[in-house]
């Protein structure tokens, strides 16, 4: 954050007791802390066959996982439950959550979680998804790009698995 969200004038570096260093607004007089999206992604598990859900979207020619932004007051585990509904159709059995990672292009701090469905049999996509597909565990770390921060929570999970 370059500038005060209240005022526009530009921010300069000022250190606060027990904080370090913060943007402050010397126009306002206050202390702008960092502000930024908040983002869930899904690694989805299908418990009836132990495959995985990767999706293309956008018209981007590559797998990803599920991933949506959490509402304003919203807690981590309902968006991911509502987020899955709404792109896929799936009802969460189970969610369990995998890690955190800083995604800088969008200034959003994006929390996996891994979901289980009981089976793919409410499998609808909405208009987001251009396709799909359910891979075994090693398929699905051969179709996601490793580089991407899907693949890194994927391929992170998969490690934990020792798989």
């Amino acid at each position: 954050m370059k500038y005060c969200q209240e005022c526009g004038t530009a921010l300069v570096p000022k250190p606060l007791e027990h904080e370090g260093i913060i943007p402050f607004c010397p126009k306002c007089g206050d202390y702008r802390f960092p502000m930024y999206n908040v983002a869930v992604s899904m690694i989805v598990v299908n418990e009836s066959n132990r495959n995985l859900l990767l999706v293309k979207q956008y018209g981007k020619d590559f797998y990803r996982l599920v991933a949506g932004y959490v509402n304003r007051t919203e807690i981590l585990e309902d968006a991911v439950v509502r987020e899955l509904k709404e792109e896929t159709g799936l009802t969460a059995d189970r969610t369990v959550f995998n890690r955190t990672r800083f995604f800088e292009p969008s200034n959003t701090l994006m929390c996996n979680f891994t979901v289980y469905v009981k089976d793919d049999r409410e499998m609808n996509p909405n208009e987001e998804i251009d396709s799909f597909g359910w891979f075994s565990f090693g398929e699905a770390r051969k179709n996601i790009n490793p580089e991407k921060l899907a693949g890194r929570f994927l391929n992170a999970f998969l490690d934990d698995l020792g798989v």
